[in-house]
């Protein structure tokens, strides 16, 4: 079985010798990179389960730096290492689609922890991605369940599970991996809550929240690129002190 490759953009010594170490002991293959224009080349030309980046770094920050990967539609599982804990940067990682964000000092427990969670999810992505290929290709994999790959939606948003296609008024809407598997979530439960120690559980893996807000900044998000009207939404709903719901 192939190690996940995951590569680091961090231009301290100090911290990245540590975290190669851990993330090698754990059996990842780790490679590392101190400037962020080559950090983006070597994400964009080389094929990665993961990146690992801090925000401030040289040459391009770690902002811009997601920014370029998710122009390219490079679905990279990405997590943010980073000295800045103010909550304004949390949120703007999360919207520029980094899927988790850790802030130093770290506890190696908990990193690793992400990490696996990570790679986890986006191992059983792309493997439904190649039981869905090799289907159509050869034309005797097994069939689809009923109604699995059908669309689904509510107002003018149409969602496809399998294709992980979604499209508002019929143009196609630019969602991050997370974002779209939190929606999935959602409309599975056909209107029940769900609150977001389970949204965390199902769409994170993680029983502890990766910052206080993350369901909350990917639900706006979510929000902001799906309802007319963001600040008062008529389908994806809070339900104060439990979590959210979605309203067909």
């Amino acid at each position: 079985m192939s190690r996940s490759r995951i590569l680091v953009v961090e231009d301290d010594e100090a911290l990245t010798d540590g975290l190669r170490k851990n993330l090698e002991y754990e059996g990842y293959q780790v490679e590392i990179e101190t400037d962020g224009h080559r950090g983006l080349e070597r994400a964009q030309g080389e094929p990665w389960d993961l990146l690992i980046t801090e925000l401030a770094l040289p040459g391009l920050d770690g902002i811009q730096l997601l920014r370029c990967l998710r122009k390219s539609n490079l679905d990279l599982p990405v997590l943010i290492l980073s000295t800045r804990r103010e909550e304004a940067d949390k949120v703007l990682g999360l919207r520029m689609g980094a899927d988790d964000y850790v802030t130093k000092p770290y506890s190696t427990l908990e990193l690793m922890a992400r990490v696996e969670a990570l790679l986890r999810r986006s191992q059983v992505r792309s493997h439904g991605d190649r039981r869905r290929n090799g289907s159509a290709a050869s034309g005797t994999g097994h069939r689809p369940r009923p109604g699995r790959g059908t669309s689904r939606g509510f107002g003018t948003i149409e969602v496809n599970p399998d294709s992980r296609v979604v499209r508002r008024a019929g143009d196609p809407v630019a969602l991050t991996p997370r974002e779209l598997d939190l929606l999935l979530a959602l409309l599975k439960r056909q209107g029940a809550v769900a609150s977001r120690k389970e949204l965390l559980r199902e769409v994170w893996d993680l029983s502890v929240p990766p910052t206080s807000r993350t369901v909350d900044t990917h639900m706006a998000e979510l929000r902001r690129k799906l309802e007319d009207d963001p600040s008062h939404p008529r389908h994806l709903l809070t339900v104060r002190k439990v979590g959210y719901r979605l309203e067909a």
